[in-house]
């Protein structure tokens, strides 16, 4: 993982660089590998649809505008209850919120098997949404906790790998559990799918209640020099940040880069939900009838999304700039979505293009989340994350409702890409002016008061 410490040198703990990097990667293997599985897990969940809707759609009798709507609809109990969720979570910690969301969404998520009309579906996508509100910002609120910001990027983007890695193992399985046991006890393969695919989340949150643990200070496996150099790098980072600034919810609302922030994320996770929601219906749509031909070939996209993810984080890590790594991956994906309809049925190409515009737009995803952190102080970081991915979020919604609205009006779903792909670049132009470069400084009339505020090591440089 990246650090800042030099070999030979010790800290003000008297910890030497070695012993400093050893604690760094104690806490990473202590809370990370849990952390990813239950991430996988809550990607699966949120968009096995895509799968089970390539039966479902045939057996309910729903239509392509139905379903986006639906998958859409998750997102408005998300954001409705997300920046509530996240609040609670400071108050309770960590293994209480864990326990609350996991247990509940996948309870909700296996129920979906027995949705049956359009109504059902709606409220069930969106009881979905309400259940895993504050999971995602929780996660990355809950790492600022544990890890300054020159080393938050990788970890983030580690985690966010969780989400391709979803696309990978979920594909493959959604397609075997569908083919494979159809028609078993007198069920279809998409209610099987929802049933078995909603226990692991119900376990996982048991487990992270009783394994994890809320803040360093709470943990008996670091030692009491190990916790003070957490706390004291923890409290550099504050000390870099604007000062003088309202704490909790007041602070992120009174901040105008919160919502210019939540704008570009709008942005962004438009067209890295339309992968998630609709790259088996494309690959469908190019002539693969199976539904297990399909879940492989949809993995060999979300394997492109991982190595996306990963290369574009550690790049931005390694320079330390932030913007034009966002803006760039945002390109890539913006043209790879606007050749696809060229693909035709070439599915060799077709799924190339998918897999290119994954890996951009998984990359864009994960280095965005280290600029909202470097303006945000811990103090209001949870209900400013939380009011980033409320506000952005309703893009969740927007996807998934437009690619199906197009769909049903084109009988393509790639051309509704191409509609995001404007919004992306729009959003793109939005975050190249609104967040400058280090050094400039940003006028008052951008960001209310919050002008030049001070680059931090790795995480908090926006760009070089």
């Amino acid at each position: 993982m990246h650090g800042y410490s030099h070999s030979g040198t010790s800290t003000t703990d008297g910890l030497t660089a070695v012993e400093v990097e050893r604690t760094y990667r104690k806490i990473f293997f202590r809370l990370i590998p849990l952390l990813f599985l239950c991430y996988v897990i809550n990607y699966i969940d949120r968009v096995n649809i895509s799968f089970a809707k390539l039966q479902f759609m045939h057996d309910l009798g729903f239509s392509e505008s139905t379903y986006g709507l639906g998958a859409g609809l998750f997102f408005i109990g998300y954001v409705l209850f997300e920046v509530p969720s996240n609040l609670w979570m400071q108050r309770v910690g960590a293994r209480r919120t864990l326990l609350r969301i996991m247990f509940a969404w996948g309870l909700v998520s296996s129920l979906m098997m027995f949705v049956r009309t359009p109504t059902q579906f709606y409220a069930m996508r969106f009881l979905l949404g309400v259940t895993e509100a504050g999971f995602f910002p929780g996660i990355i609120f809950y790492l600022s906790c544990w890890f300054p910001g020159a080393r938050r990027a990788r970890v983030t983007a580690f985690l966010m790998m969780a989400t391709a890695v979803a696309g990978i193992i979920g594909g493959p399985m959604s397609g075997f559990i569908m083919t494979r046991l159809a028609g078993v006890g007198g069920l279809p393969g998409w209610q099987w799918l929802f049933l078995l695919e909603g226990v692991p989340a119900v376990t996982l949150g048991i487990v992270a209640f009783l394994t994890l643990g809320d803040r360093p200070e709470d943990v008996s496996w670091l030692d009491e020099r190990e916790k003070a150099l957490v706390s004291r790098e923890l409290a550099a980072d504050e000390k870099t940040k604007q000062t003088g600034h309202l704490d909790g919810l007041r602070g992120a609302l009174a901040n105008p880069r919160v919502y210019f922030a939540a704008l570009v994320y709008f942005a962004v996770m438009m067209p890295f939900n339309a992968i998630g929601f609709w790259a088996p219906t494309i690959i469908r749509d190019m002539g693969v009838a199976n539904v297990l031909d399909i879940g492989l070939l949809s993995a060999l996209v979300f394997i492109a999304a991982a190595l996306g993810t990963y290369v574009v984080g550690a790049s931005s890590d390694r320079t330390m700039e932030r913007r034009w790594h966002v803006a760039a991956s945002a390109c890539v994906t913006a043209l790879a979505f606007a050749l696809l309809p060229a693909a035709g049925h070439n599915v060799a190409l077709g799924v190339g293009l998918l897999a290119l515009a994954a890996a951009a737009s998984y990359g864009s995803f994960v280095v965005f989340w280290t600029i909202p952190q470097t303006f945000l102080p811990r103090s209001s970081a949870a209900g400013g994350i939380a009011m980033i991915t409320s506000l952005g979020g309703t893009g969740g919604f927007v996807s998934p409702a437009f690619v199906g609205w197009v769909k049903t009006q084109t009988g393509s779903a790639q051309y509704g890409l191409i509609g995001l792909a404007v919004v992306l670049l729009a959003g793109v132009v939005l975050m190249l002016v609104v967040f400058p470069a280090p050094g400039r400084s940003v006028s008052n009339t951008t960001v209310a008061g919050n002008s030049n505020v001070p680059p931090q090591h790795g995480l908090g440089q926006t760009n070089h």
